[in-house]
């Protein structure tokens, strides 16, 4: 008697096997003690296939098959099981397997210790292969799930961003399914890509989750763009933050009640976006700026109103223009104040000015007439739109400040 006539005694009781190492798994391995997530009679049958799988590969020579383990992992993966735990549940099965062999060859002398020695390594170079097929499955159906949910999610948030969601149910039904309540307050924002694919805000989801922050992200071409849910008086102020530390060129929408005004709100982050002065990361809300954003709502007749007001500094030699037109925009970041606008220039008060009243005379408007004032800070915010910025002359620069 050998070895393989000790495996066909095992072999014979392969439904009584399989419900065993089932119960064992169950009982030594959390995850698997979850009756909804994969129900005992499940298990028991998947146990007896992949023990029946063994015995036979012990039984007869010939390369082992890794298929049947490398569905096991697909499975398991499609349920949300772990990979650790499949890993172990497999080693407990086959522990369970060798053991039988070792106990029903102690019934029979006849069988030479060596051969188990020797039958014991091919057993072990048998787990290993199929552990190896069971993980590399596993982690494959992983990555599709990922990429299906992403895909999904990333789906669903592109229609609310578009408005393509009509019927309240589905409003509701995507909210749920990207984790947002279904009514506000929310936010959207919108984030400047560098470069096609580059996500600006990377991590941010993650970031604003752990703040208790629930939100939905598309990447687009050229954008990021995200709906916030602000559950909290305290979490608009808290999103900011989080949006502030990402070191981006970031817009943010006013807060809105309902997930119908999401492209709305999308086209007012984008605004806000547009109307960030400068080329460096920063937050801007739709709300902080209005006159800033209707200029950069309507940019061809921004452009206009920039040519009609301060054309005469414009065409002014490069150096003497971005001069003028940096210290106009710090007088008005200072509330018209020449000594905070010099400070912030490093320059005397007086030079602010002297070049107050160099604008004057070139533009024929004084700073001291309000109408004027408006005018000139409107036409000022109209030289930042890359859209305003066309129509004048090539060689125009804008203001940094």
């Amino acid at each position: 008697m050998d070895l393989s006539d000790v495996i066909a005694a095992i072999h014979g009781r392969l439904p009584e096997l399989g419900e065993r190492i089932a119960q064992r798994i169950r009982s030594d391995v959390p995850a698997y003690a979850n009756e909804s997530l994969i129900p005992f009679d499940s298990l028991r049958r998947s146990c007896t296939a992949n023990a029946d799988l063994v015995l036979t590969q012990m039984r007869h020579a010939g390369a082992p098959d890794p298929e049947p383990a490398r569905e096991t992992g697909r499975i398991r993966a499609e349920q949300g099981m772990p990979l650790p735990d499949i890993l172990h549940a497999y080693r407990i099965g086959f522990e369970f397997v060798w053991s039988e062999i070792l106990t029903e060859a102690r019934t029979h002398p006849a069988v030479p210790d060596i051969q188990l020695v020797d039958r014991s390594a091919e057993m072990w170079q048998l787990f290993g292969l199929y552990a190896e097929a069971v993980a590399a499955a596993h982690r494959e159906t992983t990555a599709e799930l990922v990429l299906q949910r992403g895909a999904r999610r990333s789906a669903l948030a592109e229609a609310l961003f578009t408005g393509v969601i009509a019927d309240r149910t589905t409003l509701w039904d995507a909210a749920r399914e990207l984790g947002l309540p279904q009514r506000g307050p929310y936010a959207v924002v919108a984030a400047e890509a560098d470069s096609p694919g580059e996500e600006p805000l990377a991590g941010v989801e993650s970031s604003l989750r752990q703040a208790h922050l629930p939100s939905a992200w598309r990447l687009l071409p050229d954008q990021q763009i995200g709906l916030i849910a602000l559950a909290t008086p305290e979490a608009e102020a808290t999103g900011l933050r989080i949006l502030v530390r990402a070191g981006a060129r970031v817009g943010v929408s006013p807060c809105f009640p309902s997930l119908r005004e999401t492209p709305q709100a999308l086209r007012f982050a984008r605004l806000a976006l547009a109307g960030l002065p400068g080329h460096a990361p920063g937050v801007a809300r739709f709300d902080d700026n209005p006159l800033a954003m209707l200029v950069a709502a309507a940019p061809a007749e921004a452009a206009h109103l920039m040519s009609v007001v301060l054309k005469p500094v414009l065409d002014l030699p490069a150096l003497e223009r971005t001069r003028l037109l940096e210290t106009l925009d710090n007088w008005f970041a200072a509330g018209g104040s020449a000594t905070t606008a010099a400070q912030r220039l490093y320059v005397h008060p007086n030079t602010v000015r002297y070049r107050l009243r160099r604008v004057e005379e070139l533009t024929g408007r004084s700073l001291s007439d309000p109408h004027t004032v408006a005018d000139l800070g409107a036409a000022l915010l109209a030289t930042r739109s890359p859209a305003a910025g066309r129509e004048t002359n090539a060689d125009h620069t804008t203001p940094t400040a």
